[in-house]
């Protein structure tokens, strides 16, 4: 069975990359660019949604299913570089050529790993090859949209129709899983100013627990798996997340119906 990787991604702007684009003295608090920034942005378009160049990755939460095993953890520790946990990200994809499963990850998550993954020098031989290394990648590669490699989960249930997308939140309560506890994407920003980075990564890993169950919900909707299947790995995630003592394992699992 091909190892499937669930990834998310949480950002926060590019503090030190737009005081060099604004030009901004150098002394200009990190708080304060950010402030100018989002406020030229808002002039510019009505939203504070900065351009995806602009998003400094601050966690990027995994949930990896292979052989008998499942686990969800997020990459380096909260001291961890940008550059170390891109880094990890994709030397992930080196070891394991999974197929990787998103929600939104080709509107959002993968580009801003591959611009960010750009400006820091990152390798990922693995991940960007088409054919030229392996020739199976020709026709089945992380890159191209219609290809399995990577499952845009999102993407793919609206039909590639943009008008049609629909919040992982709302999808995954819909089906009878937790959905989001507490936080979301607006939200990072001032949970980083106010030291808050545990608190991302573990709200980052919630939301590929739930993207995992919502793949096991689709893949039950295709006949990949069995009805029996289907029960027996939502009790390998349940028993696992049972397993971990972090608090914010049981909040997901007292909200879990």
């Amino acid at each position: 069975m091909t190892p499937t990787l669930v990834f998310d991604i949480e950002t926060i702007p590019d503090t030190d990359g737009l005081r060099t684009l604004l030009d901004l003295p150098a002394e200009t608090s990190a708080e304060d660019v950010a402030n100018i920034a989002l406020h030229h942005r808002r002039q510019q378009n009505g939203s504070e949604f900065l351009p995806l160049h602009l998003h400094r990755i601050c966690a990027i939460s995994c949930a990896l299913r292979e052989g008998s095993h499942f686990k969800v953890w997020t990459l380096g520790d909260t001291e961890a570089s940008e550059a170390e946990i891109i880094q990890r990200f994709f030397d992930g994809i080196e070891k394991y050529t999974p197929q990787i499963i998103s929600w939104n990850g080709g509107g959002f998550d993968l580009p801003v790993l591959h611009y960010r993954g750009l400006i820091h020098g990152i390798n990922a031989s693995r991940y960007w090859d088409m054919g030229e290394d392996d020739k199976d990648f020709k026709w089945n590669n992380y890159i191209s949209r219609y290809h399995n490699r990577h499952l845009d989960l999102m993407d793919l249930m609206a039909m590639f129709n943009a008008r049609a997308n629909a919040p992982l939140d709302d999808l995954a309560k819909l089906c009878g899983f937790p959905g989001k506890l507490g936080m979301d994407g607006s939200k990072v920003w001032d949970a980083y100013k106010a030291g808050g980075i545990e608190d991302i990564r573990n709200y980052c890993e919630t939301d590929v627990a739930n993207t995992h169950l919502v793949y096991l919900r689709y893949q039950l909707m295709r006949g990949h798996l069995t009805p029996a299947a289907y029960e027996a790995e939502i009790r390998l995630v349940r028993d696992t997340l049972a397993g971990y003592s972090a608090p914010h394992w049981a909040e997901f699992l007292a909200a879990w119906k």
